[in-house]
């Protein structure tokens, strides 16, 4: 879904040699409007959480959705309290509430956190939604591979080693910093940005994919990343770039940038896909783990805990 929109797009846009200067009159443009642009994440998240998912009957397994998002979130803080003053520049201070958050070095709007927060949580939702609706009809009990084991064996299960992700991060480090210093526009400094992205796709998966890969719905992972990745380059590149909400020091960046897009770094076009793949993978992981937990210390009640269980009349839609 992605290559074949990838494909003909980045052979199109690598045609512009000369990028368009958007000619901004007054001082502040967008009030407020990194804040408002934040219901892109937030709509999505009322109506599935609110409306979608409870008119249907759908109830997934809180403790998994919940501990899925106490990982994962505070990567996404992270990023902003150790290394925003490294990566990124927020040369619009109109756009914001002008409420500052603490980092590393010095502070940013408080916008950011909100961000990361909304940003993992609609993914999770929207994975959900169209893992137990839309494409329910590929989704696999979290119980495959572990109904016939103890406890301490299911649980082995769902840790393992997968080599192909660990070569890929390394293989992937190891391009971007070479492209950096040999190939990049600037080759001054570190892309650390493309690496912390790296590491936050792949390390869970070198860990967990060897479970993971057999209980997730990848239909609904596809459909997910999809949608995540078009509002993601919308946001961007029609209002957050040209209207300084947020930008990226050159610095930090691997040197792959979209003249067509204000030059924005190859970096955002694949972060949320990064941000899709982990959440995913550790949200299903998290189903399974919690049920081999609970088949282990109340059998009778494992059915109703069961991640795909859904109720009578849900199902006969």
């Amino acid at each position: 879904m992605l290559g074949i929109v990838a494909l003909p797009a980045g052979l199109t846009l690598h045609s512009v040699r000369v990028a368009a200067v958007l000619q901004i009159p007054g001082a502040n443009p967008t009030p407020h409007g990194y804040t408002w642009s934040l219901l892109l994440f937030l709509v999505p998240i009322a109506a599935i959480a609110g409306w979608f998912l409870p008119s249907e009957g759908i109830e997934a397994p809180r403790r998994a959705f919940w501990l899925t998002l106490a990982v994962l979130v505070p990567l996404g803080f992270a990023l902003d309290f150790f290394f925003a003053r490294r990566f990124f520049i927020f040369p619009n201070a109109g756009a914001t509430v002008g409420i500052n958050a603490p980092a590393l070095g010095h502070s940013i709007p408080i916008e950011e956190y909100a961000f990361y927060f909304s940003g993992f949580l609609a993914v999770l939702l929207l994975y959900i939604w169209l893992g137990e609706y839309w494409l329910a009809a590929y989704s696999v009990p979290a119980d495959r591979g572990t109904e016939s084991a103890g406890e301490e064996r299911a649980l082995g299960r769902l840790l393992g080693f997968h080599p192909a992700s660990a070569i890929a991060g390394a293989a992937l480090i190891a391009a971007g910093i070479e492209w950096k210093k040999l190939l990049s526009p600037v080759p001054d400094g570190f892309p650390g940005y493309f690496i912390f992205i790296v590491a936050g796709a792949l390390v869970p998966s070198a860990i967990l994919f060897p479970a993971a890969r057999r209980l997730i719905n990848w239909r609904a992972l596809s459909a997910t990343m999809f949608i995540v990745v078009l509002i993601s380059l919308i946001w961007e590149v029609t209002l957050a770039l040209p209207y300084g909400w947020w930008g990226f020091r050159p610095q930090a960046m691997v040197g792959i940038p979209i003249r067509a897009w204000y030059g924005l770094p190859i970096e955002e076009v694949i972060v949320w896909v990064g941000v899709t793949y982990a959440t995913v993978i550790v949200y299903e992981v998290m189903k399974a783990w919690l049920w081999v937990r609970r088949q282990a210390s109340a059998p009778e009640t494992a059915s109703s805990f069961h991640p795909h269980a859904r109720t009578p009349a849900a199902s006969q839609k």
